[in-house]
């Protein structure tokens, strides 16, 4: 199986290739930030948005964002993760570290696959209104499927609390068709309807604006495409949460570097801590949230 990783420039950022044979994953060094993923000729598996935007300090539109060390508005996040913060400017939501320069630490092959390796060094103090030192690193590999694990190490001397987000968006032939199987009897928050707790009847299909927060869910969840024939299956570890998200129409029209109708070409299902699943790490503790992304064919 070949391999080739080569460092390339989008507009504004340093992003990095990355070659397996007939597969090809496209990462931006900011925010440490997959920004598609495809294999072969088949439809891409992450979604980059048409519209997306390369510039220094802001994310990607698509893609795999780390939305670390909270999750979404910090003000909907447990106290000890808001107590975390100590910034004089307004919290920005989803964290810290997305538009941040990361450093590609490892790049190697093992046994057919390839592993990269990217550090956040602002985590160790240096990020703005959030005083503590967490080690904190993402290690992606490259296989038959591809494995993400984001690694937070606590190196100072207090706890600390964090919640946090693989944003994933995953491309879909048409969101009204799909359907994502794994989540029967799961209780979730409708962020819709006033944070209302409900439980989910059988598999999550679409037809209208989505926005969940999914608990105590099984380690694997999957998006079933009958129309491109295809089966996404996410398997977890170190979470038994997820938010699952699609503007839908109005909304939409309302993003930044997204197009009117690319609600219909997308599903975020985000790997998280969040809400209950929130983490606290001790002095010394860490904790790795990882998700492995596998799609197959098959005639449903």
């Amino acid at each position: 199986m070949s391999l080739d990783i080569q460092r390339i420039e989008m507009d504004q950022l340093v992003c990095w290739q990355v070659r397996r044979g007939e597969d090809e994953l496209l990462i931006a060094e900011q925010g440490a930030q997959i920004l598609s993923y495809r294999q072969g000729d088949a439809p891409p598996i992450i979604w980059l948005s048409e519209e997306a935007a390369f510039q220094q300090g802001q994310s990607v539109r698509g893609g795999m964002p780390i939305c670390w060390p909270w999750f979404g508005d910090l003000a909907r996040n447990p106290q000890p993760v808001q107590a975390s913060y100590q910034g004089e400017q307004p919290a920005p939501f989803h964290g810290l570290v997305r538009a941040l320069p990361w450093q590609l630490r490892e790049q190697r092959s093992d046994g057919g696959a390839a592993i990269l390796e990217f550090h956040c060094p602002q985590a160790l103090g240096a990020l703005p209104g959030w005083p503590h030192r967490v080690e904190l690193r993402l290690q992606i590999r490259l296989a038959d499927e591809l494995e993400l694990s984001l690694t937070s190490s606590n190196v100072g001397d207090q706890s600390v609390c964090i919640s946090q987000a693989l944003h994933s968006y995953f491309a879909v032939s048409d969101i009204q068709q799909v359907r994502v199987e794994g989540l029967a009897g799961c209780p979730y928050v409708d962020t819709l309807q006033n944070w209302e707790e409900h439980r989910q009847d059988g598999d999550l299909q679409f037809s209208g604006e989505t926005d969940r927060i999914y608990q105590r869910l099984p380690a694997t969840l999957a998006i079933v495409d009958p129309a491109w024939k295809r089966r996404i299956q996410l398997t977890t570890n170190g979470s038994t949460s997820a938010v699952l998200w699609n503007p839908w129409i109005d909304k939409a029209q309302r993003l930044s570097s997204f197009a009117d109708d690319a609600w219909q070409r997308m599903l975020c299902i985000e790997t998280a801590n969040v809400m209950s699943d929130v983490l606290v790490l001790q002095p010394g503790q860490r904790h790795s949230l990882g998700v492995a992304i596998k799609a197959s064919c098959t005639d449903l």
